[in-house]
């Protein structure tokens, strides 16, 4: 009976020792938890996710919980029942899902489904979600509009898995622009910023567009190495990129 007392103090004692670490513990994985959510503000964590395989918009700057506007341009490679793919000048593959909603130009004049075949460049519109977009509009542009000359040209960086972000800026950065900051645009705000981004440098995905408290944007970019962040301003012109 002893035996059995001293035994049971032996287990008891060993519990409230346990419980009291695992107290310890959880505070202080949520403390350090919260110190490092706190500390990681770096360009880096938007510049290593854009593989195609990943999530190229999970994490980073502006980070987001859905589903934004954006779009894309390139080449259509493949057509299914349900859309079709484009690869863009940087190599980058996207996959169009169509609509009931879906509208249609060629060039300017409106166009039916029909219009889009393989081997046509397009600019794509709509909500983008990783590396598949759900068309609003599909142009067709005319040929030789969007290549890897222009992306060359542009300066344009292909993705390249395990390759760090080139750290440069070109043009002008807004003054008060600090990463993460403004709000999501929508609609036809969005589609002319992610336009304007798109023409002058093709090649990636844009997968959201913020609006700046100076009432410029800055348009979000994926599946390249850089540039990451496209500044547009209020009359839809770009200024400057950076990473």
């Amino acid at each position: 009976m002893v035996s059995r007392k001293i035994t049971r103090s032996i287990v008891v004692g060993a519990a409230a020792i346990a419980v009291a670490g695992g107290s310890y513990g959880i505070f202080s994985a949520t403390s350090s938890s919260g110190s490092t959510a706190a500390a990681s503000t770096t360009p880096a964590a938007s510049s290593s996710s854009p593989a195609p395989s990943s999530d190229p918009g999970g994490g980073g700057s502006n980070a987001r919980s859905g589903p934004a506007a954006g779009g894309s341009s390139g080449t259509v490679s493949n057509l299914s029942t349900s859309g079709f793919t484009i690869t863009t000048s940087a190599g980058q593959k996207v996959t169009v899902k169509e609509a009931s909603a879906t509208t249609y130009q060629n060039g300017t004049s409106p166009a039916s489904a029909s219009a889009i075949t393989t081997g046509e460049p397009v600019l794509v519109l709509g909500t983008t979600s990783s590396t598949t977009i759900t068309a609003t509009q599909v142009i067709v542009q005319p040929t030789g509009s969007e290549g890897s000359a222009a992306s060359s040209a542009a300066g344009v960086v292909p993705f390249q898995q395990g390759a760090p972000a080139t750290a440069k800026t070109a043009g002008q950065i807004p003054a008060d622009y600090t990463q993460g900051s403004g709000t999501l645009a929508s609609g036809t705000t969005a589609d002319k910023a992610t336009e304007a981004a798109l023409a002058a440098y093709p090649g990636g995905i844009v997968d959201r567009v913020v609006e700046l408290s100076n009432g410029e944007y800055e348009v979000h970019y994926i599946g390249v190495n850089w540039p990451h962040h496209i500044f547009v301003n209020q009359d839809f012109k770009v200024i400057g990129a950076n990473d």
